[in-house]
Order: structure tokens, then C-alpha cells, then sequence
């Protein structure tokens, strides 16, 4: 039965009205109306409806809304501000480095896993500032891509790694 339950999405606090065991993803895309994160295959195995939970990438279509009360939820509409809070820079750029590299790198195709891929970097880059292409491979597995762009995402992951350290 539906209720009122207060997540934190983006650094705001919000009043959903849902079942507690309603999928994350339901109450992000459907009421709050956010465009990031998308359902794919409903079983936590592509990717497209990642999330960060506490700054963990989470699957948000297996993910009952109930477990997140309580916990900051970031979407890839909060990435810029979440990176700017994390390098304590005055103010959130428009893009997260990772955004900024997918575009430069000119990976994106269809766009779909998109949503996944720069959720699940960002993540990487925020515990592993240089990852190694074998570190990007490995974190990058299970977010899957219909147009084969892997090679471009490893690139604009490496350009977002040099970005985030000031390196040109």
C-alpha cells in the first residue's frame, strides 16, 4: 500500500508516495520525473538504471525505494554537484569531468547505457583517481553497450582520470 516516504535524491529532501517495496527506479523516473537513470532489463544486469547510493553505484530497478530512506541518492542529473562537493570547489561545474570526457571522446551513440557507464566511472574515479585500463575494464563490466562503443568509453574514462587531476 502506498505511502509517504522522504528519500534524499540529488542533496534535496523529497515526499514520494509509494509501497515501500517499490523499485528505486519507479519513483526516480515516474514521480520525480528524473531522465538519468533507465530501465533496461529489470534484472540489475545492464546497467542503465544506475545510481549512486552514498556514493556506491546501485542498481536502481532491484533496489526497493524503502532501503534508501535515510541515504543520499545521486543521479546523473546531480553528478556536477556531487563531484563539486567532493573537490570542495565553490560551485558544481555543468558537466562531471566524466560527461564533459564521454562527449570530447565522442562516445556516445544511441545513448541508452550512457546513464550506467557514467554513474559507474564516476564511482571509479572517485575511489581509484588513475585507474589502469585493466581497473577501467573490470568496474566497467556489466554495463552494457547495444552500439559497441567500448573502446571510446575506456578513452574518455582515461581523458576524465587526467582531467580530474589537472593533467591536459
Amino acid at each position: 500500500m502506498p505511502g509517504e516516504l522522504k528519500i534524499r535524491v540529488n542533496e534535496q529532501v523529497r515526499t514520494v508516495s509509494a509501497a515501500p517495496d517499490t523499485p528505486l527506479l519507479y519513483v526516480l523516473a515516474g514521480e520525480l520525473e528524473l531522465q538519468g537513470p533507465r530501465f533496461g532489463c529489470g534484472l540489475a544486469q545492464c546497467g542503465s538504471c544506475s545510481v549512486l547510493v552514498n556514493g556506491v553505484e546501485t542498481r536502481s530497478c532491484v533496489t526497493p525505494v524503502s532501503d534508501v530512506q535515510g541515504k543520499s541518492i545521486t543521479t546523473l542529473e546531480g553528478l556536477p554537484a556531487w563531484y563539486a562537493a567532493q573537490k570542495k570547489l565553490r560551485s558544481a561545474p555543468p558537466l562531471h569531468p566524466v560527461q564533459q570526457a564521454l562527449i570530447d571522446e565522442q562516445a556516445v551513440q544511441c545513448g541508452y547505457c550512457f546513464n550506467g557507464m557514467i554513474i559507474k566511472a564516476s564511482e571509479l574515479l572517485s575511489k581509484v583517481p588513475q585507474p589502469t585500463e585493466a581497473q577501467i575494464r573490470t568496474a566497467m563490466n556489466g554495463h552494457l553497450c547495444r552500439c559497441g562503443t567500448y573502446p571510446r568509453v575506456i578513452k574518455a574514462i582515461q581523458r576524465a582520470s587526467r582531467a580530474m587531476a589537472g593533467v591536459a
